[in-house]
């Protein structure tokens, strides 16, 4: 596969982690919404995408495991790290950067 496409897969994953890590923040502020002021709405709408893009992060961290043959550690520091509020932008600073 050329380097090209690699470095696709996994800027697509760095991006969708990204996206993922901020619907993970807006989660926790439309929890107040629904909670403190009865707006359940926003927690519906961005609960749905948070949902969708974590399976996106996933399916993606598994496709960039194979492709770029991380190690099963870093692959599962990878997942962690969408399990905890900030934990992509931590991994996109420390793990995901291709290298050189």
């Amino acid at each position: 596969m050329s380097k090209l496409l690699q470095n696709n897969f996994l800027q697509w994953f760095r991006t969708t982690a990204w996206i993922e890590g901020v619907s993970y923040l807006m989660l926790g502020f439309t929890m107040i919404l629904k909670y403190k002021y009865d707006m359940p709405l926003p927690n519906y709408i961005v609960g749905m995408a948070h949902g969708f893009l974590f399976m996106a992060y996933v399916i993606l961290l598994a496709v960039v495991h194979f492709k770029y043959q991380w190690s099963w550690q870093k692959s599962f520091l990878a997942f962690v790290a969408s399990l905890v509020p900030f934990g992509t932008f931590w991994a996109d600073h420390k793990l995901f950067k291709p290298s050189n």
